[in-house]
């Protein structure tokens, strides 16, 4: 299985962006948190904070934007890299992050002793640390050296202090080469051969670096230094390297780099015996000018490759995505070859055996690979009437042929979400596995019953919305049951490793069960676990850190927390006499159906939609990245070609309602819901939780939604919605699917979810300009919208501020929703059509987005009572936020 590269995003760092430097020293802290949004949704997986600049009160800083960033679910999702150089800022942030810290950085530089007391004080902040190769003597500059040091602290920290080895990240150093001093030459042969022994040699152990430093020799030259990057970053993966500060965003592939170039590049980096008569350095210094300002170019189209053989052709089509000349070349290899199941056999799999390989190394993406499997659908199609045919019964069923293994996956029941699953089942497909993809809302009879009848050699579950954990902890029990022995993979927006390990793997006692984080691990476990050869140690890995995982779960979140009388005492509070509710300008519902389609495909953001092809970036900079940039504009074209078309045609319709009622707080966090002005009659109860994590400074909050209404004396209004873009959605997606064209069915799909998201926000638009009005000189353009620069919010059931799907039965209810949208909720909650968006609004200016986190079993049980539920019921539905374990 290919290694797993952590990106750090560096642009957080005072000493490294001169943007985010103007942003701090100004306190502008709001644009200083977009930046690191950006990071995260450009895809940086951890965030590295530096606060170390002159003019600032570093420790200030660090601590003011820690905090800001911990109430930002969309940026916090991500962890931390505390950085600073100065251990009092260090630990000033540690007590601001929640969740696990990383700490840039400690070493043995200013003795042992510090060395671990430093180490021990993160140890009990929970906190994984990068260890500098730095000691007393100096930096660590050779591979020898290196690992001397790196041996040396890792035997000290994990003897003496006790620290878990997979919570230490060595940092080699990287240094700059090509400087024309000859003794930097091996710089970065010697990080590579010390990352290597470090992996060989300390257990677990983690290696991370500044990438950008091995290149500093050539500031001033962008497109040579992300060469050296991207070449520097093949050899070190290569080697271990499992983490480092680049910008991912910006690194060319490396396949992609001109082959002049990368030839230089690598004769520099891996410090090989000079080619010409002048040293490697010296060549790539006269190579570098040709370059400098060079932008990738989108490729030159062009019909050459339809000169090559058939099976050169069939390979093109397939890993270019093209069906224009498929059904000619396929018929020209079927007259060519012995049988129609040669084709197969022969170049088209040899074809998909490059989409494979081109996949796995980085080099290919989603919409790329579907389009492939597009084409070899279409190219199979055209020859089973030729199979079937030959009435010879071996070839009916595939005859030699063999499918690398068989898969059956679905969507659990309550469910019914499918894109991530359809993406993973194409990409098994590309990959020569056999997929029976049961669709979504299946039972779990039917599931066991379907994979007895296949014979099929695993199990893949899927699901969107948290009551679908439950039901597949339910399925790997009847696995249990039942007597399976075959693995069962989990995947799916809420899944996770800890609840898979916590929850499912103890149910199904095989070893067997294996979370998989998304479509690009799917192939790499599948093809671990039906390995003879991989199988055993693949399967005793997984078990070993699923135990770890259950080990730290047991011992529940260490930070501390506050009972729930104590955090209602730290309510978020507002002055509603200073600032007066607004009331709505009607009470009751309102209707819109159909709501126009265009005017949604004006509100659509296309950020999420890229994410959905697992595209990280942002639109519409994703366009012009230097790695997925060209897939990114080939996905978009696809996307807007038949975006016109759904508006042209009518494919989807869209339906709401909108409905605002007078309201008020209760003291126990419940917002009653009134029948009219008088108040005297309650119709409707919404029941919020509240945060219990200790807030020990001043201004800090335990927030719950029920904080931004007012109580009872004061009047004031809560509003709720329910909207879908689906009614057709799913017999479109099954036209396509039936036609072959998995990438269209996908596309659709995903484009029906995007038109539903931004009704949503349309209609939120609409009730603050006009039927709530609380805003009515409002004048923000479509990216003001997306970025949220208006007053009031709009949380739905399920998420971070209410995680209680059961509320939209409430909601539901109270906007006839189902008679006026069309829309329904399955037993575990999820809406039908798949397309569809529900919520409440708060109107106040003061309400904002949060997560409740965390919650201790008193707030448990008083919810329960507040619900009217047994304590049990309450753990079901709240099983995510349960900080203890029932």
């Amino acid at each position: 299985m290919l290694p797993t590269f952590i990106n750090i995003g560096e642009r957080t760092n005072v000493t490294g962006s001169a943007k985010f430097k103007k942003l701090i020293v100004e306190g502008n802290y709001t644009a200083a948190l977009d930046v690191a949004r950006q990071q995260v949704e450009a895809g940086a997986q951890v965030i590295d904070i530096n606060m170390d600049e002159g003019l600032l009160d570093a420790v200030k800083a660090m601590t003011t934007f820690l905090n800001l960033l911990a109430a930002e679910p969309d940026i916090a999702r991500v962890p931390v890299m505390i950085d600073s150089s100065k251990w009092e800022v260090i630990e000033a942030g540690l007590k601001c992050v929640q969740g696990k810290a990383i700490v840039n950085s400690i070493s043995m530089k200013e003795g042992i002793d510090i060395f671990k007391h430093h180490a021990r004080e993160c140890l009990k902040y929970g906190a994984a640390v990068v260890v500098m190769a730095f000691d007393e003597v100096g930096q660590a500059d050779t591979a020898a050296r290196k690992i001397e040091i790196c041996t040396r602290a890792y035997n000290i920290l994990v003897n003496e202090v006790g620290f878990p080895p997979e919570d230490i990240i060595f940092d080699p150093n990287i240094f700059a080469v090509a400087t024309g001093i000859e003794e930097h030459d091996n710089y970065a042969v010697d990080f590579i051969e010390g990352t290597r022994a470090i992996k060989q040699t300390l257990p677990y152990a983690r290696v991370s670096g500044g990438v950008s430093n091995v290149s500093f020799s050539f500031r001033g030259n962008e497109p040579v230094r992300r060469a050296i990057h991207s070449v520097f970053l093949y050899y070190a993966i290569k080697a271990g390297m499992d983490m480092g500060i680049v910008n991912a965003g910006d690194l060319p592939v490396y396949d992609d780099i001109d082959p002049d170039l990368r030839q230089a590049v690598e004769d520099v980096i891996l410090n090989r015996p000079q080619r010409h008569n002048v040293s490697n350095t010296e060549w790539l210094v006269d190579l570098a000018p040709k370059y400098k300002g060079v932008k990738g170019e989108a490729p030159v189209v062009n019909l050459a490759w339809r000169d090559a053989s058939v099976e050169e052709r069939l390979k093109h089509a397939l890993v270019n995505g093209i069906t224009e000349f498929i059904d000619a070349d396929t018929e020209e290899a079927r007259q060519q070859a012995e049988r129609p199941l040669h084709v197969i056999e022969g170049p088209l799999m040899a074809g998909m055996n490059v989409v494979g390989d081109l996949f796995g190394a980085g080099k290919m993406f989603l919409p790329q690979v579907v389009k492939s499997a597009r084409v070899m659908k279409q190219a199979v199609a055209w020859l089973m009437p030729y199979m079937e045919a030959e009435k010879e019964a071996h070839v009916a069923a595939g005859g030699t042929y063999q499918a690398a293994g068989k898969i059956l996956m679905a969507t659990v029941k309550g469910d019914v979400h499918d894109i991530g699953k359809n993406i993973v089942g194409v990409v098994l497909q590309c990959n020569n596995y056999e997929v029976i993809d049961l669709g979504v809302m299946v039972p779990a009879d039917r599931i066991l019953a379907e994979a007895k009848t296949h014979k099929v050699d695993m199990i893949g579950l899927s699901g969107l919305i948290t009551p679908s954990l439950d039901e597949m902890v339910f399925v790997a029990r009847e696995m249990q049951r039942q007597g399976f022995d075959i693995p069962l993979l989990i995947g799916g927006a809420t899944t996770s490793k800890t609840h898979t390990a916590v929850k499912i793997e103890p149910g199904y006692h095989n070893d067997q069960v294996v979370y998989v984080l998304d479509a690009s691990r799917a192939v790499g476990v599948v093809s671990q676990l039906l390995s003879e050869t991989d199988k055993p140690q693949f399967v005793a890995d997984t078990k070993a850190d699923y135990d770890k995982v259950r080990i730290a779960y047991g011992k529940g979140d260490t930070k501390p927390r506050s009972d729930l009388p104590e955090a209602r005492s730290k309510k978020f509070v507002i002055d509603f006499a200073a600032e007066a509710p607004v009331a709505p300008s009607f009470l009751g519902l309102k209707t819109f159906s159909p709501y126009d389609l265009h005017d949604l495909a004006d509100h659509i953001d296309w950020t999420p939609f890229f994410a959905t092809w697992e595209l990280a970036g942002r639109f519409p900079d994703i366009l012009d990245d230097e790695i997925v940039g060209e897939a990114a504009r080939g996905l978009y074209k696809d996307a807007r070609e038949m975006l016109a078309k759904i508006l042209e045609e009518k494919w989807f319709e869209a339906r709401g309602v909108v409905g605002f009622w007078p309201a008020n707080a209760t003291e126990d966090d419940d917002i009653e819901v009134y029948a009219d002005e008088t108040r005297s009659e309650v119709i409707a109860k919404f029941h919020t939780l509240r945060q219990q994590m200790k807030k020990t400074r001043e201004g800090q909050n335990n927030t719950a939604l029920s904080d931004f209404i007012a109580p009872k004396g004061t009047p004031d209004w809560i509003g709720g919605f329910a909207v879908t873009a689906g009614h057709g959605e799913m017999e479109i997606a099954a036209k396509f699917k039936a036609a072959g064209d998995d990438y269209n069915a996908i596309l659709s799909t995903a484009l029906a979810d995007r038109l539903a998201e931004a009704f949503a926000e349309a209609l939120h638009k609409k009730v603050r300009r006009e039927l709530w009005g609380y805003a009515a000189d409002e004048d923000l353009d479509v990216q003001g919208l997306i970025a949220e620069q208006y007053k009031g919010i709009r949380p739905a059931p399920g998420y971070p501020a209410q995680p209680d799907h059961t509320e939209k039965w409430t909601l539901f209810d109270l906007l006839d929703a189902r008679d006026r949208t069309g829309m329904e909720l399955t037993e575990s909650l999820a809406m039908t059509p798949p397309a569809s968006v529900s919520g409440l609004y708060f109107a106040h200016p003061k309400a904002h987005y949060f997560g409740v986190g965390k919650i201790e079993k008193d707030q448990v049980e008083d919810y329960a009572r507040r619900k009217g539920w047994t304590v049990d019921e309450a753990e079901r539905w709240l099983s995510p936020i349960l900080n203890y374990v029932p």
